[in-house]
């Protein structure tokens, strides 16, 4: 089996990117340059949410697993893509967008299409799930959730419950935010690779998040 295509589903990480608010600001600068050190290193600082990440349950529940007690099987799956485009600014993503999964236990990927607005106030103002649909996500036994919004809860104007993200990690399911391009997803069956960097008892990490399309030939 060979890959037919693979599409890229994260941001870049450059300084100045959106982050939730209050997290840590990204910042990339030069720690040494090739003239006059002899070679290139990047001084990195950002925060274990920024860009496109994976949420361990201890980001949210204290005694939930972190992001390096799960293995790599874990974020290479099959996947199911749920359409919730067209939806209004700060509204709720109902129950009826959830699918059921295409294949048991794989990942659930969320296209709301608010990854267009990336980069700008509106970005902030994304739709969210519903408790319903979170429980229904949890019931429907997905291992990975995945959104292309900033949040699975309300950013602008939320309450700060947090109840989508207490639901889904308080059933040991990560969650991945901050993904893009997930309309690109145009070909049946796909599955996603979201590997996180293996932080030492880490709440989440950033993620370099691809679609992948095998061929069977």
């Amino acid at each position: 089996m060979r890959i037919a295509q693979a599409t890229d589903l994260s941001h870049i990480l450059k300084t100045g990117m959106p982050v939730y608010p209050g997290d840590p600001a990204v910042e990339i600068t030069p720690a040494a340059t090739i003239v006059p050190d002899g070679f290139n290193v990047l001084n990195v600082h950002f925060g274990s949410q920024s860009g496109t990440h994976i949420d361990a349950p201890f980001h949210f529940v204290s005694d939930g697993s972190t992001i390096d007690e799960f293995g790599p099987g874990l974020f290479l799956c099959a996947a199911t893509v749920a359409v919730a485009t067209g939806l209004a600014p700060n509204s709720e993503i109902p129950p009826e967008m959830i699918p059921v999964p295409s294949v048991p236990g794989g990942a659930l990927l969320i296209n709301t299409g608010w990854s267009k607005h990336w980069g700008t106030t509106e970005y902030f103002s994304h739709p969210y799930l519903s408790p319903h649909a979170a429980r229904l996500i949890v019931q429907h036994g997905y291992s990975v959730v995945a959104i292309d919004a900033l949040s699975v809860d309300q950013t602008e104007g939320g309450t700060g419950k947090f109840d989508a993200h207490m639901e889904i990690l308080g059933a040991d399911t990560p969650i991945a935010e901050n993904l893009t391009n997930l309309a690109s997803i145009t070909w049946p069956n796909p599955w996603v690779s979201m590997l996180p960097l293996k932080i030492e008892s880490g709440d989440g990490a950033p993620i370099r998040a691809m679609a992948i399309d095998w061929a069977h030939d």
